[in-house]
């Protein structure tokens, strides 16, 4: 998909008041729309499959979880997050795992972009410190829509890099997840954006509970999601992933929201879907926002993951079920799916959680007999 530059852009209508007009999107960039554009699978398991185990990871595993992921042919990773450790303490090496990617890029078929959390200014400053100190390891966004990826994967050795900013649908999730109100946190992203955006790095902006909330129950607010998406766009941001964060959403909420979206002058080639699979509901919701239009999709090898504020939400959409899924329908994702497999198996042992991935698991299986009955037949 190639992208342009834009400096600024007609912004879609206000859905409600209370959010001040800002100014125009601050070098966010913008998609032109091919007629069926390829899925992209952006993988969040380093940060967000990782994030609310107990057990301490330690930072050679997760460096190796991402370089294993680097080689698969997944193009996006989260790797971290800049972040209190008291809050998240699983988090604490994301300033090492950064420098070493920098320093040390991991090898992969096609480019790579690492994705890193920064809630507040002062998670932003650390992330600029570091890149401050490796000024030419990675590419700008500039540089990659001058000259985008090939649609042929190719060999890169230097990453681009993305900061993501993290707001919630619900006062409530917002008050736990973030301390505070949903418009103080917009106030806050306003100067992460900025920060971003002055140092040429692309910005993704999540909304959190868009389609349940443990506090507030399943019957969020569409419009006020599309508000909230709305209000981010113009502070800069490139893309806007909505969380179904407790795996409560289903088709038809999962329709409205995007219709909603839809309406609100915000187009799908700016928004990307992170599903959790509480209820199993998280590959039927994406097939509904595949009709829609929507062709990025989040997931985390072995369904790892979870919310830390909120409570009984369990992993998201396995990376391996997700692939199987676009694949079955013919979609080209560039994944190597046995390669996956072998991810999803080999992190969940070393955090002591069982391998949540039903395609991982019949993979698996699938080799091991394939595997058996060729010595057999020797």
């Amino acid at each position: 998909m190639a992208r342009l530059t834009l400096f600024s852009r007609p912004l879609p209508r206000r859905w409600a008041q209370g959010i001040i007009a800002g100014a125009p999107r601050r070098f966010a960039t913008a998609t032109t729309s091919p007629p069926m554009a390829p899925p992209h699978a952006s993988h969040v398991g380093a940060r967000d499959g990782l994030q609310n185990e107990k057990k301490a990871i330690p930072l050679p595993v997760k460096l190796d979880l991402i370089e294993r992921l680097a080689k698969t042919g997944l193009s996006s990773i989260e790797a971290g997050a800049f972040v209190s450790p008291k809050w998240v303490p699983q988090m604490s090496n994301s300033s090492e795992i950064l420098s070493h990617l920098l320093e040390h890029p991991p090898s992969s078929p096609r480019p790579l972009t690492f994705s890193f959390l920064a809630p507040n200014i002062k998670g932003m400053d650390a992330a600029a410190a570091i890149l401050a100190q490796h000024p030419s390891s990675y590419e700008t966004e500039t540089h990659r829509l001058a000259f985008p990826p090939s649609t042929t994967p190719r060999k890169s050795s230097k990453p681009a890099l993305e900061m993501a900013v993290f707001a919630a649908a619900t006062e409530s999730f917002s008050q736990r997840n973030l301390n505070c109100s949903i418009a103080d946190s917009l106030a806050r992203f306003r100067a992460v954006i900025a920060a971003a955006k002055d140092a040429d790095l692309r910005v993704r902006a999540y909304i959190s509970v868009v389609l349940g909330c443990p506090f507030e129950g399943a019957d969020v607010d569409p419009h006020r999601v599309a508000e909230i998406a709305t209000s981010l766009l113009e502070m800069g941001a490139d893309e806007i992933a909505l969380g179904d964060t407790t795996g409560m959403g289903t088709a038809p909420r999962t329709k409205e929201l995007l219709t909603c979206l839809r309406s609100a002058g915000i187009r799908n080639e700016d928004v990307a879907m992170h599903f959790h699979d509480t209820y199993g509901q998280a590959l039927v919701n994406t097939a509904v926002a595949l009709e829609h239009g929507i062709r990025t999709f989040d997931s985390s090898v072995g369904g790892l993951g979870g919310c830390p504020y909120s409570p009984g939400a369990s992993g998201n959409v396995a990376t391996e079920d997700m692939v199987y899924f676009l694949e079955s329908l013919g979609m080209d994702t560039g994944v190597d799916l046995d390669a996956v497999a072998d991810i999803g198996a080999w992190i969940s042992a070393e955090v002591g959680k069982p391998h949540e991935s039903s395609v991982g698991k019949a993979v698996l299986a699938a080799r091991l007999r394939a595997e058996r009955e060729k010595k057999e037949a020797l």
